[in-house]
């Protein structure tokens, strides 16, 4: 059974990979086609579709009665989109980042941490006998996702009547915009699909190892979730693509707390483990960190040694993941 798992952890990565190829090409090329740039496709379709495993994930582990596993797998994930995604995608190629993600993005994704921090801790900030993200919460979390679409859909609308876009990323092979939609959807399935390959069979190794719930979501799911983001970050750096890379993680982490807690919570609500505080805050200074960068050295630029320096924090909270078991 042990040989089986492992096969199939081989065949979700490589389904990863190339999908990841795959819905690079097509997201780029519809970029191009819609006169809108590739950051705005990697805040929303790239964004959406690398965070469908999240959602699958916490659907049913909601549904199995494993919240720590679901709220586990957000936090796990949002950190790893920081400090392992950028930090391997910066380390391959420098990202250039746009003033709307410095100004706009950044802080939205830091503002739904935070909140999920203060929605989880009931007994302490109201004095009730329970700590819970309730469906109250999931509300407003998919109502602040509304108004993030809203606004993304206002600066694609901007962009399309400036001039500009026409000659945004030249050297982008060019496809129809059926082909590029077959593409791209073609990349998400073969995204999600390995995604869900790799953690179940991921897990089930976990499992039988005999570690925690909580430690499986941080780590095993929380990382083999955020493969189709790492996947589709590094090919995207690779092909000097960056505004998808940098997009693509920034929004990951929005899609992930607004969006996929947001759903989550509403269709169950989730009892909270204080315990899982400690995440939240690294979440919130990962976050927080990504910003200051931002402004030192050459602004607005992620360069190899803050993606050294990102590797070098998430190997530490590992070891420190793992000494807390």
């Amino acid at each position: 059974m042990l040989i089986l798992n492992i096969l199939f952890i081989i065949v979700g990565l490589v389904a990863l990979v190339g999908g990841a190829d795959v819905l690079v090409r097509g997201a780029a090329s519809l970029a191009n086609r819609l006169r809108v740039s590739a950051l705005i496709i990697g805040l929303t379709v790239v964004s959406f579709g690398t965070s469908a495993p999240e959602l699958t994930v916490n659907i049913v582990a909601a549904l199995n009665g494993s919240p720590d596993l679901a709220l586990g797998n957000i936090i796990g994930s949002n950190i790893a989109n920081i400090f392992l995604i950028l930090g391997i995608t910066s380390v391959i190629a420098p990202l250039t980042v746009k003033s709307n993600t410095v100004w706009k993005e950044i802080p939205l994704a830091l503002l739904g941490v935070v909140l999920l921090l203060v929605m989880g801790n009931d007994r302490f900030i109201d004095g009730v006998e329970f700590n819970a993200i309730t469906r109250t919460d999931g509300l407003v979390l998919i109502s602040l996702m509304g108004i993030f679409m809203y606004y993304i859909i206002g600066m694609a609308r901007a962009e399309r009547q400036e001039s500009s876009l026409e000659d945004e990323n030249e050297e982008i092979k060019q496809y129809s915009v059926g082909a590029s939609i077959g593409l791209t959807v073609a990349g998400l399935g073969a995204l999600i699909v390995g995604g869900q390959v790799l953690v179940s069979n991921a897990v089930a190794i976990a499992q039988a190892a005999g570690l925690s719930e909580a430690l499986i979501g941080l780590t095993i799911v929380g990382i083999g979730t955020s493969l189709p983001e790492l996947a589709t970050s590094v090919v995207a750096a690779l092909k000097k693509h960056t505004d998808i890379a940098i997009g693509n993680a920034v929004g990951s982490n929005i899609f992930n707390v607004l969006w996929v807690i947001g759903v989550t919570s509403v269709i169950l609500q989730l009892p909270f483990d204080a315990q899982i505080n400690v995440d939240i805050l690294v979440s919130i200074g990962a976050t927080l960190l990504l910003f200051i960068y931002m402004f030192i050295g050459k602004r607005r630029s992620l360069g190899r040694y803050e993606g050294v320096s990102f590797l070098v924090l998430y190997a530490m909270y590992l070891a420190y993941l793992f000494m807390r078991g």
